[in-house]
């Protein structure tokens, strides 16, 4: 352990209730889970195990035999952190650092250093940050303070002494005061922002789903983009936006969004609120799913309740487009089984973002779904508002044109989101819409 800074070791326990019969996400899934966030932390995992419990006990969450069994296995291999796959109250960590002598980290502690480390924005850092003072000011009951602060981010790992308790919550208080502060100036920004879209109104499509299920691989499949898609928890934190055009010639804007993951802190979902607007302001919500996963149904539920506690209702999550994706992982039976379920379901498409298989069905079920929406709308308009004409042929499809002395007859198929852009934008006396 001498030669520092080496990444640091850690143990990962998944406590699950022995008495959880219709529990319904697999235990093996979830420790694998909780693995993989560890090491999206750049932890050194040396042992995970599952942890059965008979009932919670207040003080260390776990029995006197389970905290003496590891004790030892900490002390040998040296143990820097251990991390426990449950919310652990402020007591419960404090009683277990003081039994085994190392640092205590729970879910949600884990998850907000992760995003600590991967927001690169200013405002998913705000964001992040806001959300660790309030998880960090209800953790001040007693700190850890032999470990140093070895790691960047924002030090969840870490830990000021118990001395300044006092101190670091009235500072903690301040800067959540200029954060919520610079958040609103932001927050601001981001809504003329969106005005500005909406002055060059293309559909914009949300892809939202569990993390790792495949979004930015899928979203630098069908644009190109160079975003980072890695085979690791969290990969994508900050919203990212591009243009693609369909197979009918139609502009439609694609934003990948942060993954969700179950049992995800309250406070961040508050606090990414403003980011995931892309998806509350969607014109359609792609769910990605990892259909290769032994949870995927759950993690479907997980994606669900996440967009119900955003505000987005239950019609438009019955509308949400499915790609059901990773289908390269699949064996060939259950390749065929999937194959046949999705001739069943018109929302549903099966495809593989890594390998491009099923992504041009995608593109054209979006393009489709889109259209459904359609109506045609008679408009009349004055050859001096050209750019209202030019509007109308790039975003809608122009079925019949008549040009007499002063005015342009238009015959246009566009959906209802695109008609009630362009009557924000350009409807005035001189300009006469009427549905056919």
């Amino acid at each position: 352990m001498g030669d520092l800074p080496e990444r640091q070791r850690a143990i990962v326990l998944h406590p699950h209730r022995k008495s959880a019969h219709g529990a319904r996400r697999n235990i093996e899934s979830c420790l694998e889970e909780a693995v993989g966030l560890t090491h999206a932390i750049d932890l050194n995992v040396l042992h995970a195990d599952s942890i059965a419990l008979k009932r919670l006990r207040p003080a260390t969450l776990f029995g006197e035999g389970t905290v003496d069994h590891y004790k030892p296995l900490i002390e040998e291999d040296h143990i820097a952190i251990v991390v426990i796959d449950y919310a652990v109250t402020p007591i419960q960590q404090r009683n277990l650092e003081n039994a085994w002598s190392c640092k205590i980290v729970d879910r949600t502690g884990l998850i907000l250093e992760i995003f600590g480390a991967r927001a690169k924005t200013r405002e998913g850092r705000l964001q992040v940050e806001l959300a660790h003072l309030s998880y960090q000011r209800s953790r001040l009951v007693r700190s850890w303070t032999h470990l140093e602060r070895q790691r960047g981010g924002f030090g969840f790992l870490g830990g000021p002494g118990e001395t300044q308790i006092e101190a670091d919550r009235r500072q903690i208080d301040d800067r959540i005061t200029r954060i919520k502060r610079e958040l609103t100036r932001v927050a601001r920004t981001r809504g003329l922002h969106r005005q500005a879209r909406k002055r060059v109104p293309y559909p914009i499509v949300a892809l939202v789903g569990y993390t790792n299920a495949g979004k930015s691989t899928l979203f630098n499949r069908l644009t190109g983009a160079g975003v980072m898609a890695a085979d690791q928890l969290f990969a994508t934190l900050d919203p990212t936006m591009r243009d693609v055009v369909l197979p009918s010639g139609r502009k439609i804007i694609i934003s990948d969004t942060v993954g969700f993951v179950s049992e995800l802190p309250t406070s961040l979902i508050a606090a990414f609120r403003a980011t995931l607007e892309e998806v509350l302001e969607a014109d359609l919500i792609l769910h990605v799913r990892d259909i290769s996963h032994p949870d995927s149904e759950s993690q479907k539920d997980d994606v669900l309740e996440v967009l119900e506690e955003l505000g987005v209702d239950s019609v438009r999550t019955q509308k949400m487009l499915e790609a059901r994706n990773k289908i390269d992982l699949l064996d060939v039976e259950d390749k065929d089984i999937e194959i046949e379920r999705n001739k069943r379901y018109a929302n549903e498409v099966v495809l593989s973002a890594a390998t491009g298989d099923g992504c041009n069905d995608l593109l054209s079920l979006i393009d489709k779904l889109l259209n459904s929406d359609r109506s045609v709308i008679e408009i009349s308009i004055p050859y001096s508002e050209g750019e209202a004409i030019a509007w109308l042929y790039d975003r809608g499809e122009v079925i019949e044109r008549r040009d007499e002395e002063s005015n342009a007859y238009l015959k246009v198929g566009l959906d209802s989101v695109d008609i009630s852009r362009f009557e924000h934008r350009f409807a005035s006396g001189s300009i006469l819409i009427s549905q056919c």
